[in-house]
């Protein structure tokens, strides 16, 4: 079993909106994007400033997913929100 250690939750940008259907917009560049159901769940709790560790108790209990499933989908979506640059560094 591969553990990730607990990453540091990086800050979501505070202009980006999001609504409850998962539509996403950045009104500095005019860009939109769509997230799936656990994209917004993941971005809603990421702009609350939910550490990692409550997210994930949350989403283990919540989803009766593994630790190791919930760990990988969570870091490729921090990693899809960097690379779009919609979150500010750790």
């Amino acid at each position: 079993m591969v553990v990730i250690k607990e990453p540091g939750m990086m800050k979501i940008k505070a202009e980006l909106k999001v609504n409850e259907t998962g539509f996403l917009f950045d009104p500095t560049t005019g860009e939109s994007y769509s997230l799936n159901e656990m994209g917004t769940i993941y971005f809603n709790w990421m702009s609350e400033g939910k550490s990692f560790e409550d997210v994930k108790s949350q989403i283990i209990k919540e989803y009766d997913v593994d630790e190791t499933t919930f760990e990988k989908s969570f870091m490729d979506f921090k990693s899809r929100l960097k690379n779009l640059r919609l979150i500010e560094n750790e």
